[in-house]
């Protein structure tokens, strides 16, 4: 009855200690106070450049699977 108990009790702070694990980091602060959600500088003036990068980017790796699917079926000759 002993053992299953302490089992039962390990069992639960294994758990509790696991779940503290999966919480979030706090948020940085940079030097100055202010938050930063991102893991790098947001490009103050450069926002055009950066949203065409941003979209080419994202918008290849979308493709990339439809590309892949055309090539498969263009290799078997359907």
């Amino acid at each position: 009855m002993s053992l299953s108990l302490a089992s039962r009790s390990t069992a639960r702070a294994r758990s509790v200690i696991f779940r503290r694990q999966l919480h979030a980091s706090h948020g940085v602060r940079s030097p100055h106070g202010e938050y930063h959600h991102l893991p790098f500088a947001w490009p103050h003036d450069k926002k055009t450049s950066f949203a065409l990068k941003l979209t080419a980017y994202l918008g290849f790796g979308f493709a990339i699977p439809f590309i892949a699917g055309a090539y498969q079926l263009k290799k078997s000759g359907a």
